[in-house]
């Protein structure tokens, strides 16, 4: 029996990529480099600074100056960081069903403490989740499973009796890894390259209230 639901938050719960984006473009013309479009980012938006960076400059983390392109791009964020940052449809009505059936829910992210202790409050979920872990909250992020097993002793549920719902590889392979049930989130930020199908997911919804019907 389920107990809890777990999320992932850019491009599960929350839509950021605005944010995400307009950060970016601003550090490309910054540096004269061209902006790059929304139909460009959202692909890549869970992908955090790395994605956008290798997206808009062609900086991959073995380039030289990846830290300070990286320094940067999270100084243009932190302006911006919850402007146009919204819900996804549904996610509110989910979130209040799953307290009607008395299950437990709670974010996994690799988005930094700095942001994810400052934006959550914010969103205006329908009640307050019962764990936030953030990329840096343990010493790996996802894929790794520490954050998976770290909310898991938080709120006191066996990883078995926990859905994880995201909308990333690393989401899939993370919440796989920790013995949960995965379920891929297809409003979320998923490239048309992507081979979702070679994803380890348990099941794949359209929209967040698809999720009730799983449990």
């Amino acid at each position: 029996m389920t107990q809890a639901v777990l999320f992932d938050l850019d491009g599960t719960l929350a839509d950021t990529a605005l944010d995400l984006g307009g950060a970016l473009n601003t550090l490309l013309r910054r540096r004269g480099l061209p902006e790059k479009s929304m139909a460009e980012i959202r692909p890549v938006a869970s992908h955090g600074a790395a994605g956008l960076l290798q997206l808009g400059a062609g900086i991959e983390k073995s380039h030289p100056e990846f830290a300070q392109w990286r320094q940067d791009y999270l100084a243009e964020y932190e302006r911006c960081f919850d402007c146009d940052t919204v819900l996804f449809a549904g996610i509110n009505e989910l979130i209040a069903a799953l307290d009607a059936r008395g299950i437990v829910w709670g974010i996994i992210t690799n988005k930094p403490h700095t942001f994810t202790h400052r934006l959550v409050p914010k969103l205006g979920f329908a009640s307050a989740p019962a764990v936030v872990v953030s990329g840096d909250t343990c010493s790996r992020a996802k894929p790794a499973t520490e954050p998976m097993f770290y909310a898991c002793e938080q709120i006191g549920v066996a990883a078995g009796q926990c859905v994880y719902v995201g909308d990333a590889e690393r989401d899939m392979q993370a919440g796989r890894n920790a013995g949960m049930k995965t379920v891929l989130a297809d409003w979320g930020y998923i490239a048309a390259a992507d081979r979702t199908e070679a994803w380890p997911f348990d099941l794949r919804i359209r929209q967040p209230l698809d999720l009730l019907a799983c449990l």
